[in-house]
């Protein structure tokens, strides 16, 4: 019997299936089937250096969930900027916060052509929200604040609950990551609330750093900074209780045996 040759990967405009991209990779740790070979092949050594990597990711997930669901029924956040969103994954930011309040409003950022594919179809608002997408890098922080959509989306005369989840890993120290967030947090009114994850070497530094080292093998930039490093992003902000702490003992809806197994500190903070 002759053998079935391989039906060849197919991406859409712009899309590079030889270079792995983060949010490719992450979506092969939930179980999506938005990547490409050299994505699994990334997120394939990184679990093999953590083996606990798909746990981790879904802890992730877990917090952006409770935070958002936080933010609006106990903060009264009722708008959102998310920037590095990834392919969508369901329950997405927008369906938890208009869950609780139908005319919540969501920004989402990202610069993957793939992502965008993705988020045009799935990222259905409410009649009473809006949920929105625009094509930008965190990295250009003033193209996103002064993206018209943004500005046609959002209110800011209101505090806006900016979401940063498992995104400044990939800014190199050299780029100055911690200005970027300056940036945004400075654009934000009086109020508003910003969540980060980030993951951190703290608690497992041989793992960590294998991971880290299979993902710059692959030509990807992969940062996991120290507790203090993560905490700097918050400026002077205030932190809500419990403070920066490991991604899945950020209130818990029960309780975790240990915390630090999902390598990644979590936190929320206030604008004055």
């Amino acid at each position: 019997m002759d053998e079935v040759p391989p039906v060849p990967e197919v991406a859409p405009p712009g899309v590079n299936i030889n270079v792995p991209h983060s949010a490719r990779i992450y979506d092969y740790w939930l179980g999506g089937k938005d990547n490409f070979a050299v994505d699994r092949a990334v997120g394939e050594a990184m679990i093999k250096a953590i083996p606990g990597m798909r746990y981790m990711a879904g802890e992730n997930r877990k917090f952006v969930h409770r935070a958002a669901r936080d933010l609006v029924s106990k903060e009264k956040i009722h708008q959102f900027l998310d920037i590095g969103t990834g392919i969508p994954t369901r329950p997405n930011l927008h369906e938890v916060a208009q869950q609780i309040i139908p005319s919540a409003r969501v920004v989402y950022v990202d610069n993957d052509p793939i992502v965008l594919v993705h988020a045009r179809a799935l990222m259905i608002s409410t009649d009473e929200g809006r949920s929105e997408y625009i094509s930008a890098d965190i990295r250009d922080p003033e193209s996103i604040l002064t993206d018209k959509t943004l500005r046609d989306t959002l209110n800011f005369d209101e505090p806006v609950g900016l979401t940063l989840i498992a995104i400044l890993m990939l800014i190199a120290d050299d780029d100055d990551p911690w200005s970027k967030v300056a940036a945004l947090r400075d654009a934000m009114p009086s109020g508003s609330l910003l969540a980060i994850t980030h993951p951190t070497a703290d608690f497992a530094p041989t793992e960590v750093n294998e991971a880290v080292d299979a993902a710059r093998d692959a030509g990807m930039t992969l940062v996991a900074r120290p507790r203090a490093d993560i905490e700097r992003f918050f400026g002077d902000w205030e932190l809500l209780e419990p403070g920066l702490v490991p991604v899945s003992s950020w209130r818990p809806d029960e309780p975790v045996d240990n915390p630090e197994a999902a390598y990644y500190w979590a936190g929320v903070a206030r604008k004055p």
